[in-house]
């Protein structure tokens, strides 16, 4: 397999703000060529676009919980790049519900939504990026953005630490089945990180105790896992193919 280490065609899902933005900023920042996907939130899309060094990429938008919408988005990115050579899977749904405080049909409404985009639009876009990269014949990675809670336990989101388990044990699943064509597939298990969506919480009463979860008295930034995910799709750690990577600035230790 001759997987480059740079100038390779990129797909971020979820890459309008937040990790994404800061995942695909290193990908570009690497000499890579990005296809920037968004699903309703175009002018941010077009701001993390604009922000990206180099050239050549490409804005991508459509629902990735429709299965007909992610296959729409992997050949959108396919043709703007000429084909997909990385694979991030981002994009991702996080609503607060806790059991005791939460009616049943939004319960049901809430899960059902977080298994579409977490877990099946996962599913479905590695499907039709690995394909790609199978008939490329130059292998490929795949990495997917797990999270901390998938094995702390999610109390106030627990769809959120559902689904990540299952996005962790996908891509196991996947390193097994695609390493024979090239493909190493890994995902990390990011803790608390500072993104606009969780800044009021970080600014507010609670700011304090979530800090105080790491020893470093801080939490990540988005670069600091868009370093990791980079070094993942690299051609250097092929051999970390299945791992999950805690980075989590040790708030939560497993062996």
């Amino acid at each position: 397999m001759n997987l480059p280490a740079s100038g390779r065609r990129v797909l971020v899902s979820g890459a309008s703000r937040g990790l994404g933005r800061a995942v695909a900023r290193a990908f570009a920042a690497n000499g890579d060529r990005v296809a920037v996907h968004y699903g309703s939130r175009v002018e941010e899309a077009r701001l993390t676009l604009e922000s990206l060094d180099g050239t050549g990429h490409a804005l991508v938008g459509g629902d990735l919980g429709d299965p007909a919408g992610a296959a729409a988005v992997a050949d959108a990115a396919a043709g703007a790049l000429g084909g997909i050579d990385v694979l991030v899977n981002n994009a991702a749904v996080n609503v607060r519900h806790p059991l005791p405080e939460t009616p049943y049909e939004e319960w049901v409404e809430v899960w059902q939504r977080h298994v579409t985009v977490n877990l099946l639009a996962t599913a479905q876009l590695s499907h039709l990026a690995a394909r790609r990269m199978i008939d490329q014949g130059t292998g490929g990675r795949i990495v997917n953005i797990g999270s901390r809670g998938a094995f702390r336990g999610e109390p106030d989101h627990p769809a959120y630490g559902a689904t990540k388990a299952a996005v962790h044990a996908l891509g196991q699943s996947l390193a097994v089945s695609l390493a024979p064509y090239g493909i190493a597939v890994a995902s990390v298990a990011p803790g608390f990180l500072a993104t606009e969506r969780v800044a009021p919480r970080l600014e507010g009463a609670e700011g304090a105790a979530i800090r105080a979860q790491s020893p470093f008295g801080r939490v990540a930034e988005p670069a600091e896992i868009a370093a990791a995910v980079l070094w993942l799709a690299s051609p250097a750690a092929e051999w970390s193919s299945g791992t999950i990577l805690d980075l989590n600035g040790a708030s939560h230790l497993r062996s």
